[in-house]
């Protein structure tokens, strides 16, 4: 099907909607932004992919001066080191045959790859698929306070760090982490301990990997890290701005929408439903807030709908036919939901991307 893609020169106002659009220059502000606080405090910054999903975005910022990049599936790291990227860390565990061998593969064919742990059972199918001639990088996934993935103590880390050493296949390479919000204090507490530990045993520690957007700007409270990992940052979002991150003006992303109806005075509604909205609420009351329109508030949304509340509009909305702008709550997954995204400056269309690694499953 021949989708109204549009050239570079178009208007925004011309492009079909419902539509992501990036703003090059907070794009490139908020890339730099992150890159020179992490410079300052001695951080390597490896950035999260999930959020744009783009090679062309990935390599804004390497060339700015990322390590390498943050993968959650082999397929996305696959999207990537096809791309040209070398030095990719998948922070996720890995099971299964066909995952293992794709994972093989992968590591034949770039300088750097490395993925994390936090079973033995984990490190059994890492270990019984690697051996000495191409080892795998593997780091410990440590639990600091988020109650996700991770070994519970620094005691389990030093553990798992041993046996990684010990397989023929695998090469330890430090620990990671993904903090609770505002736990810089558990992070910092748990990598040191665990640095002793494995000082104490003759293990080096080279990488210690922290992450989060929310709290970037606070990963120089965890000295022990070596690196930050983050994804959001480089559009920011609701969430974002509520976290006190970043502000109104450091939104990159917006959702183009058209007003298709207005059944009542104090209710409108827009061609952006789930489809490109999500229902994720991250915390939120409503599914996104609409820019210049305060206290318009989405209140439901069915798949091509997104139903607006008017009745605390301070503004007269606009009319059927007219586009607005949605800040969405969450971007990473509104990223998932479409093919290409329209990058544009001062509302003039400056290129169309194709999202590489959407759709990417395991």
């Amino acid at each position: 099907m021949n989708y109204p893609w549009p050239e570079s020169g178009t208007p925004l106002d011309q492009v079909a909607t419902p539509m992501p659009v990036i703003d090059e220059d907070r794009l490139a502000a908020n890339i730099a932004r992150v890159q020179t606080y992490c410079d300052q405090h001695g951080k390597a910054f490896r950035p999260h992919i999930k959020t744009h999903k783009i090679a062309a975005v990935a390599r804004q910022q390497v060339e700015a001066g990322a390590v390498g990049l943050n993968c959650q599936k082999v397929t996305e790291a696959e999207v990537f080191a096809d791309a040209g990227f070398d030095d990719i860390l998948i922070t996720y565990n890995i099971l299964g045959p066909a995952k293992l061998a794709r994972l093989k593969a992968l590591n034949e064919r770039i300088a750097r790859l490395a993925v994390v742990a936090d079973s033995e059972i984990t490190l059994a199918g890492l270990a019984s698929t690697f051996d000495g001639d191409r080892p795998l990088t593997v780091l410990v996934e440590c639990d600091t306070g988020a109650k996700r993935c991770g070994v519970q103590t620094p005691e389990a880390a030093v553990a798992l760090a041993e046996k990684i050493a010990s397989a023929p296949g695998l090469r330890f390479g430090g620990i990671m982490t993904y903090p609770a919000v505002g736990g810089a204090v558990e992070v910092e507490t748990f990598m040191a301990r665990t640095m002793a530990l494995l000082s104490d045993k003759g293990i080096d520690c080279p990488v210690r990997s922290s992450g989060g957007s929310p709290d970037l700007f606070a990963a120089h409270l965890v000295p022990s890290a070596t690196e930050h990992r983050a994804g959001t940052y480089v559009y920011n979002d609701r969430s974002m701005v509520r976290a006190g991150h970043c502000t109104v003006d450091d939104l990159a992303m917006h959702i183009l929408a058209t007003v298709v109806s207005r059944p009542a005075a104090d209710r409108a509604v827009l061609d952006c439903g789930s489809k490109a909205l999500t229902s994720d609420l991250l915390g939120f009351t409503d599914y996104g807030s609409i820019h210049d329109f305060e206290g318009a508030r989405i209140v439901s949304l069915s798949e091509e709908h997104a139903v607006v509340d008017l009745s605390g509009c301070a503004e007269p909305f606009p009319q059927i036919g007219t586009m607005v702008k949605v800040v969405p709550n969450h971007t990473c997954v509104v990223t998932n939901l479409f093919d290409r995204m329209v990058f544009h400056r001062n509302g003039i269309v400056t290129r169309v991307e194709n999202v590489d690694a959407r759709g990417t499953v395991w």
